[in-house]
């Protein structure tokens, strides 16, 4: 994967974001209501859209590096997703798959924290 794509994926799911948070607002919010899940509809597309900000991020980045790229998209998929589909399906066990998206969201801060050199290279002057 180069970072023209990873942008690309990133946008898209920016995109993605935005329209959930719509949709879970107005289209969904008798359905939310109702299972009483609007929370965490809401949570959802919060860590959803951050971790999508942090995707674009490191994409425009001249050093584009794609293990902490991967741990977010990891992350979102897995901890919004499960998200979304409890506050659709209000099936509560899909709630011990959150925390695994959960420690991806992890792994890509620590990965930031400890190899920062690796991901944000000095300016060349």
């Amino acid at each position: 994967m180069n970072a023209k794509l990873a942008f690309r994926i990133a946008a898209a799911l920016g995109f993605l974001a935005v329209g959930l948070g719509a949709f879970g607002a107005h289209g969904l919010k008798n359905l939310l209501t109702e299972n009483g899940t609007v929370e965490i509809w809401e949570k959802a597309v919060f860590y959803h859209f951050i971790h999508t900000v942090m995707l674009c991020v490191l994409a425009s980045r001249t050093n584009f590096t794609r293990g902490p790229w991967m741990s977010f998209l990891i992350g979102i998929i897995i901890f919004s997703g499960s998200l979304y589909l409890l506050a659709l399906t209000n099936i509560r066990w899909l709630g011990a798959i959150t925390p695994f998206g959960g420690v991806a969201f992890l792994v890509g801060w620590a990965w930031l924290a400890i190899c920062p050199a690796a991901n944000n290279p000095e300016p060349v002057d």
